[in-house]
């Protein structure tokens, strides 16, 4: 089968697309026929070797994806050759940059049955990573306030659709080129971060704090003084501290998506219900994977891109 895979971390030239031994599933594990996977910034990140996640070399980036169930190991109940899916997979395994992937059964749900099964790879971790940031971390409910700093990538849209549902007030900080996307989204309030300072058009105290975007240490800590006293900060920038502020007693969490099938299935019943909306900015073939990285090394991906096989 085809493939893309590294031997080594370095530069988007350790990346090798070539033939490598089709995979078979041991106890637990199923065999995808992938449809697509799915680039992410961590892709970059373990590719280079600055993300402290122990993958085992040669790798196949691509922990994203969505496929066919191919073949099953020993003891797997509840999936059937044949079955369409999506998955989040282990991180530090081989992943879905390739026509066949190995995945554990027990990370695998049903693929939504409103979009194409490709496309359905952009889903897992973005979406994932919006709702445990929100909910799990957050602790956010209905009749709160959340402001959503770097709202304009795509798990700030998720984070804003999810929010919004909950019944929270949106505030989010956003560019001009994602101020239109970020309200159709769902934002209350849009802020452009560019030109205005949020503290200075912020009506009231937020409850909820939610940073998605690489910001200015110093410029960090002024936005935790607009959360109310015994409210919550929480970052998904896992490279940089989240600061807090003790003395008003408002505690910072630092998040890294987590794998979880329940939060996977409940976010492909608000995907087929209309109630988040799918978010495919491009569409490659596994062969130009290299190429993608070598574009994310000189700078950020603008929207999402899954990769064909």
């Amino acid at each position: 089968m085809k493939a893309v895979r590294f031997y080594e971390v370095g530069g988007p030239e350790v990346l090798q697309y070539g033939d490598v031994e089709q995979p078979e599933p041991g106890r637990g594990e199923v065999r995808l026929r992938v449809a697509a996977s799915a680039f992410n910034a961590a892709d970059n990140g373990m590719r280079a070797g600055f993300l402290p996640i122990p993958v085992r070399l040669p790798h196949v980036p691509g922990y994203d994806v969505s496929g066919t169930v191919d073949a099953l190991g020993e003891g797997v109940d509840g999936l059937t050759i044949g079955d369409e899916v999506i998955g989040f997979l282990p991180m530090a395994e081989d992943g879905g940059a390739a026509e066949y992937v190995i995945a554990p059964a027990e990370v695998l749900v049903g693929a939504p049955t409103t979009v194409p099964l490709a496309d359905a790879a952009a889903l897992p971790s973005v979406a994932l990573t919006a709702r445990q940031a929100l909910f799990d971390d957050g602790g956010l409910v209905a009749g709160e306030r959340v402001l959503i700093v770097g709202a304009g990538g795509v798990v700030g849209k998720y984070a804003i659709s999810l929010a919004q549902r909950t019944g929270a007030t949106v505030i989010a900080t956003a560019s001009p080129r994602s101020a239109e996307a970020v309200r159709a989204a769902g934002a209350d309030q849009v802020i452009d971060h560019t030109t205005t300072p949020v503290q200075d058009v912020l009506a009231a105290p937020v409850d909820l704090l939610l940073n998605l975007a690489p910001i200015d240490p110093e410029e960090f800590t002024n936005l935790v003084r607009l959360v109310r006293d015994g409210g919550r900060v929480v970052s998904t920038t896992a490279w940089m501290p989240a600061p807090d502020d003790a003395a008003r007693n408002v505690r910072s969490t630092v998040v890294f998506v987590r794998s979880d099938a329940d939060r996977l299935r409940e976010l492909v019943g608000l995907l087929d219900s209309g109630h988040l909306t799918l978010e495919v900015s491009r569409r490659i073939p596994l062969a130009d994977l290299p190429a993608l990285h070598a574009e994310a090394a000189e700078g950020r991906i603008v929207g999402k891109v899954i990769v064909l096989p």
